[in-house]
């Protein structure tokens, strides 16, 4: 079996913000060790934007933790340029800081030095498109989706070259995840990060993604991937984002019904 490694690239220029060498991840279960991923293999470019899309239990998430160093691979090799941004489906905001506090946090854990952190952290809240009032309030405070902007915002103060995202608008309303979704394809094209991006959503995948790369069930394994030729800005809601989703949807449903049958 390979050695598992995961490790950080200097500040070269590289050819890939992730790269994600025949990856396999088991965890121990009462039945034994029980394989969640098998021989992943994936690049992710620099300023590339990528979904991972599968059904419920297919090993998306454990591989965006694989990435992000949370765990280590069972086997194969992920090499990262720089230390990776993770976003939570939760806001993951401590509540006894305000908004700006939150970012400023990321800042000083950054090294960023404090005499240039409020106004750093003020710059990022416009970013996402929260006014300066933002800066001062406490969690409870902000709505649902305001939460995720200070999210966004906080993992944009730690100026990384690659996002992880997973699911981060899964529990929104329909109205705020669009806005979002408008808002993050700003960013992305303003900022130049790349975003690899967790979800279940064929719609949402469509709309953001430049490729999506499909698992399939359990054990996760690359199916199959799309290029997205669609020009943004995109509407989820658009012909050519329905047709491709409707595509996908179906080899999606071919995978959820072949693992049924074993």
């Amino acid at each position: 079996m390979a050695t598992a490694t995961v490790k950080a690239e200097g500040v070269q220029a590289v050819e890939y913000a992730a790269r994600i060498e025949h990856v396999s991840k088991s965890f121990a279960g009462p039945a034994g060790q029980q394989l969640v991923l098998d021989d992943i293999s994936l690049d992710v470019a620099p300023g590339e934007f990528v979904t991972l899309l599968g059904a419920s239990g297919c090993g998306k998430s454990t591989l965006l933790n694989l990435v992000a160093g949370l765990e280590r691979p069972t086997a194969g090799g992920i090499t990262t340029d720089g230390r990776p941004a993770l976003m939570f489906q939760e806001h993951a905001l401590f509540p006894w800081l305000t908004a700006g506090k939150n970012i400023e946090l990321a800042l000083k854990l950054r090294g960023v030095p404090k005499s240039e952190r409020r106004g750093r952290a003020e710059e990022l809240l416009e970013l996402v498109r929260l006014n300066g009032c933002s800066y001062g309030k406490r969690v409870h405070e902000l709505s649902g989706g305001m939460r995720q902007r200070v999210a966004m915002a906080r993992a944009l103060a730690q100026d990384s070259r690659l996002l992880l995202m997973d699911e981060p608008f899964a529990a929104l309303d329909a109205i705020t995840r669009d806005v979002l979704h408008d808002e993050l394809t700003r960013i992305w094209q303003e900022t130049g990060v790349s975003v690899l991006f967790v979800t279940h959503n064929v719609r949402e995948a469509v709309r953001l993604a430049e490729r999506v790369v499909l698992l399939s069930s359990r054990p996760g394994r690359i199916a199959r991937e799309w290029r997205v030729g669609i020009p943004q800005p995109r509407r989820i809601e658009d012909a050519p984002v329905a047709e491709l989703s409707l595509e996908i949807t179906e080899v999606l449903r071919g995978e959820i019904r072949r693992h049924g049958q074993h």
